[in-house]
């Protein structure tokens, strides 16, 4: 198979495969309820019901036929965002139906890159390429002007919220490496959580705010490819008490997108097959 869908179990550590495919698949969300997963390939965004024998099942994204690995579901599981570049030609974020339907356009400067969604289920935050330069940005579910949450000139990527809204965690060189921060939604505050030698992106915290998952690339890695020996690591929020999870091969597409199980015990990633 040249993609698995897997789950992995914190009480014991194991790892099952939830579905296989010789296409490529990305990016799995989990739903609310935790009975299905999220995930895109071939420019559509497919649904797995986590019920055994289930197969993927294309959820309608109207005229939005080139999505990418950010995607994701609103905290009440009612809408879905997407990423796409149908309409622009560069990565524009659209809200629809969770069940599916015609997307709503959010972002009106592009690319932009969805990647968390706030709580109380009123801000996007996402990476925006403006001039040349990756910063987050925030805007209103609704639509309106983007609020610009970093500066500097640094590379910015993959924020997400806590549970409790009170940080936003992200990926950035500020450092002078890509390692993981955390900052206030409003930007302010922000802190530098990891300082080793790996190459740390796209952290998710846990539904309890304890944990946060990542992906960690090898020394010298520049920006997020596919294809390369990574490994799934476990941190406090806190900072400190780093564990490596998994070893696999991947990268782009793994967990680039918010992926635990609503009761934290698991979370969801994707691995590939090695040429």
């Amino acid at each position: 198979m040249k993609s698995e869908l897997c789950i992995f179990d914190l009480s014991n550590r194991a790892i099952s495969v939830a579905w296989g495919t010789d296409i490529l698949i990305e990016a799995p969300n989990w739903s609310r309820d935790g009975g299905s997963l999220v995930f895109n390939g071939e420019g559509l965004i497919w649904r797995l019901d986590l019920a055994e024998g289930a197969r993927p099942e294309r959820i309608d994204t109207g005229f939005a036929v080139k999505c990418n690995n950010d995607h994701g579901l609103s905290p009440d599981g009612a809408t879905l965002v997407v990423s796409d570049s149908t309409e622009t030609g560069k990565s524009c974020i659209y809200t629809l139906s969770a069940g599916g339907g015609e997307p709503g356009r959010v972002t009106g400067n592009v690319p932009s890159y969805w990647h968390g969604w706030s709580p109380d289920g009123a801000t996007l935050v996402y990476a925006g390429q403006r001039d040349g330069v990756f910063d987050i940005y925030a805007v209103p579910v609704a639509g309106g002007d983007e609020v610009k949450l970093t500066d500097g000139g640094f590379y910015h990527d993959g924020p997400d919220y806590t549970p409790d809204g009170a940080w936003l965690w992200f990926n950035a060189t500020r450092g002078g490496t890509m390692d993981l921060w955390r900052m206030r939604p409003d930007g302010g505050d922000k802190q530098q959580m990891t300082g080793d030698e790996r190459v740390n992106w796209f952290p998710h915290p846990s539904p309890d705010g304890e944990r946060i998952v990542y992906l960690a690339y090898e020394e010298g890695v520049e920006g997020h490819p596919r294809d390369h020996e990574v490994e799934l690591r476990m941190m406090n929020a806190e900072g400190g008490g780093i564990e490596t999870l998994v070893a696999l091969f991947g990268g782009q597409g793994s967990i680039n997108v918010p992926s635990w199980s609503p009761d934290g015990g698991h979370f969801a990633f994707m691995r590939y097959a090695r040429p």
